[in-house]
């Protein structure tokens, strides 16, 4: 099942008073938290021992953009995501979410 969250994050937030004073842009580590965090709200689960398979990054987003988190949970315990700005991609990847009883990924 293929969720959506909306998220935003904005002007003031601390990462950019250091990144690209001027013309600020929102960090690719703040965009990838933002993300585990939508997906961990929207799903209920904990993500405290994933680990991101991949990450790519399309697009700079600026301060206060909206976007749109996309994600869809796979059996094998796989979550594929899309960050969206209107209808352009501006990041996506993949978590890989340890079962239970299975311990942290190594």
């Amino acid at each position: 099942m293929r969720r959506e969250t909306t998220i935003t994050i904005p002007a003031d937030h601390p990462a950019f008073a250091g990144h690209f004073p001027g013309t600020p842009i929102v960090p690719g580590v703040v965009l990838l938290d933002e993300a585990l965090f939508a997906i961990q709200s929207a799903d209920g689960l904990s993500l405290d021992a994933c680990r991101i398979a991949s990450a790519k990054f399309f697009h700079p987003v600026g301060p206060g953009t909206v976007l749109v988190v996309r994600h869809e949970m796979f059996a094998n315990g796989s979550i594929q995501f899309d960050i969206m700005d209107g209808s352009r991609k501006v990041a996506s990847g993949s978590l890989v979410v340890p079962r239970a009883g299975a311990g942290a990924p190594a």
